[in-house]
């Protein structure tokens, strides 16, 4: 057991079973401070760690969200930008697109000190020093936002709510013996549910697992806010199904290796699939105009990742030629990221 874990068994001994995103909002606090989380030697590899056309790619979508603001002053932002990969690629391509980087300041949302140091390094020498902020409501308000989100929605909190015969409850982390179990907590209204969820047949057997996200809706909701006042675009890339519908979509990763939910908490990566349908239907409403959710493979394809791959492999060895070519089947192909992870891009109206 971790001391997370330990510390959280102490208290559901004492006050009974927690929420389960207050859980999920502890174990990644834990995680991300304590944890070598990205690349080979970590629990997971991203995009960007894949390969360098990721990031080139993105560099070349914010120059076009740039011009689009008329080309001035703006303000480059990325949430949750680990090891500073992704953005170190994008300002490189940014550079070729008019004066760009001459016009951006860089913004980095992120709570982890270890991270801070990685994504200094990766980004010394570029001429991109960031700012770095603990959360959205220190950003800027006096210029265009360009903002991108890759991989970060899927590692905030959920709540579950599992479907019994008197109704929905709240799925919490309770106690089975010494090991941490989830167990069915009080019932719960079922307005606080997608449609898709709520809606379920009468006849839907008990057990089924409806899952939300409040901390991703808020995240949209206020880059909503910032783009309806301030302009500029969003691109946020993450994992999961283009429309809400039930499941239990909970895991964790450790060492690039599935394991329980509950067992490592605080030193595997825990995460869950984004409702992309939840969060399009939030920035709708706010009045923004979304485009989207497009399979990330589609997406890279329209923005040329196959002709930039013929580029790099024209002067590549025939290991790194290799390596291109897998990178790009790894990016774009369905079977492997190409269909599960989908991009939304956010717009003012």
């Amino acid at each position: 057991m971790t001391p997370l874990a330990r510390d959280l068994a102490r208290r559901i001994a004492a006050h009974g079973p927690l929420p389960l995103e207050t859980v999920m909002a502890e174990a990644a606090a834990a995680y991300y401070a304590d944890n070598q989380a990205l690349g080979r030697g970590g629990d997971f590899i991203t995009a960007p760690e894949i390969s360098q056309m990721f990031g080139e790619l993105i560099g070349l979508w914010v120059g076009v969200a740039w011009q689009a603001t008329g080309g001035g002053p703006f303000h480059l932002v990325e949430l949750g930008p680990g090891r500073g990969t992704l953005m170190a690629d994008a300002w490189r391509a940014l550079g070729k697109v008019g004066t760009a980087t001459q016009q951006a300041r860089v913004h980095l949302v992120e709570t982890s000190p270890r991270l801070h140091q990685a994504q200094a390094a990766a980004l010394a020498g570029l001429e991109a020093t960031p700012t770095w902020h603990a959360d959205l409501a220190t950003l800027p308000g006096d210029a265009p936002l360009i903002v991108v989100a890759n991989e970060f929605l899927d590692a905030l909190p959920i709540r579950q709510a599992i479907r019994r015969p008197d109704g929905w409850h709240e799925r919490r982390v309770g106690l089975d013996g010494e090991r941490l179990t989830l167990v069915d907590g009080p019932l719960i209204d079922p307005a606080t549910l997608r449609p898709a969820h709520r809606d379920a047949p009468s006849g839907a057997p008990s057990g089924v697992i409806a899952e939300t996200c409040p901390a991703a809706q808020a995240v949209v909701a206020d880059l909503a806010r910032r783009l309806s006042a301030q302009g500029g675009a969003a691109l946020i890339i993450d994992y999961g199904p283009a429309t809400s519908a039930p499941g239990d979509s909970l895991q964790a990763v450790k060492r690039h290796a599935a394991v329980d939910p509950l067992d490592h908490l605080g030193e595997a990566d825990l995460t869950a699939h984004v409702d992309f349908e939840a969060l399009a239907d939030t920035a709708r409403a706010a009045g923004l105009t979304v485009d989207g959710p497009t399979p990330q493979g589609e997406w890279l394809q329209a923005l040329g990742i196959t002709t930039r791959a013929q580029m790099l492999a024209r002067n590549a060895t025939p290991r790194q030629r290799d390596h291109i070519s897998s990178a790009l089947q790894r990016l774009t192909d369905p079977a492997h990221m190409g269909h599960l992870f989908k991009v939304l891009t956010l717009t003012p109206a």
